[in-house]
């Protein structure tokens, strides 16, 4: 069996599945269930500063083996309630990942003091909600607010923060770069890709918030892309989102670049048995291919690609090798 242990900088995970946040993380038990399901860590859904009530229904739609469509609007108890539902996942023995948004740097920092305060592993900032007005894509699609941010976290808390990226946006490249530059220990990309659905009886669009984000495997091409391109352009660990339904799927991530991947649109298909078969398959894709780790498949089809041409990327030879 191929061994799925990997690292995101600091951080150690069981295996490189991760819970993505916003899916099955309403409450501490439903974390520790996913946990319990074989994850190999969970991210909280996205915690803001106060309670918020999200957009009226409806607020998803499906399409079928090709994912969903979604526009929630972030709902959230708040930072004063939340760190209760942590307790009960971290009682039960699960890497927690606390996942938070703001409008503004300051806001930040407030949340990231808090959020750490619970005793989570890692931050992950939610700078790509394609749908939330004040919030996500409209504070994380500069790179300047982009390293303004993720500075302003860095530096008021000593665990691992992590930059979730927008796609929705010309260079996503250049945003995880502007992360890195502002201390981040890694970066995820990507979130939801912006879509419309139209109700054509009804002549409106079929979420009531009218725009929302696509996820599902109809995406994974677009995250595979900007995993490529960030692995090219950054020296920090990536964590693929995007699409991933399959052990496949989650290779094609590592070989990209990923060091880890999470794992959402599968889990509302699925339920968080999902994980277990994620580790099977993904573990029995590396022994067939007779690598002896996800670590060791971490951007495999860069150095392939350059091999190709006769010589790897001296900027890059480091990342190859496990962290």
């Amino acid at each position: 069996m191929a061994e799925l242990a990997t690292r995101v900088g600091t951080l150690s995970l069981r295996n490189p599945f991760l819970l993505a946040s916003g899916i099955w993380g309403e409450s501490g038990e439903s974390l520790a269930g996913a946990w319990g399901a074989g994850a190999g860590g969970v991210i909280t859904k996205s915690i803001g500063t106060s309670a918020r009530a999200g957009f009226p229904n409806p607020t998803v739609e499906q399409y079928g083996k090709w994912g969903m469509l979604n526009a929630m609007g972030l709902p959230n108890p708040g930072i004063d309630e939340y760190p209760r539902e942590i307790e009960v996942a971290l009682r039960a023995g699960a890497t927690v990942i606390g996942s938070i948004f703001g409008g503004a740097a300051e806001e930040f920092a407030t949340l990231a003091r808090r959020m750490a305060a619970t005793g989570v592993a890692a931050l992950e900032l939610n700078l790509s909600c394609p749908h939330a007005e004040g919030y996500g894509t409209e504070v994380g699609s500069d790179p300047s607010d982009v390293e303004e941010i993720v500075r302003a976290v860095v530096e008021v808390v000593r665990i691992p923060v992590i930059a979730k990226i927008t796609p929705n946006t010309s260079d996503p490249a250049a945003l995880a770069a502007a992360a890195e530059r502002g201390g981040a220990a890694a970066v995820s990309a990507i979130n939801t890709v912006r879509g419309l659905a139209i109700d054509v009886r009804l002549r409106r669009p079929v979420l009531a918030h009218g725009l929302g984000g696509l996820s599902g495997p109809a995406i994974k091409p677009v995250g595979l892309a900007c995993v490529w391109q960030i692995y090219e352009r950054v020296r920090i660990p990536i964590i693929g989102v995007g699409g991933i339904s399959t052990g496949q799927d989650a290779l094609e991530y590592l070989m990209a670049g990923a060091r880890a991947v999470e794992v959402g649109t599968a889990v509302t298909q699925g339920g968080i048995r999902v994980f277990r078969r994620l580790v099977r398959q993904l573990s029995a894709s590396l022994g067939e291919l007779g690598i002896p780790s996800a670590e060791r498949a971490v951007g495999a089809a860069h150095s392939a690609g350059q091999a190709d041409l006769g010589a790897r990327s001296p900027a890059r030879a480091h990342i190859a090798k496990p962290a």
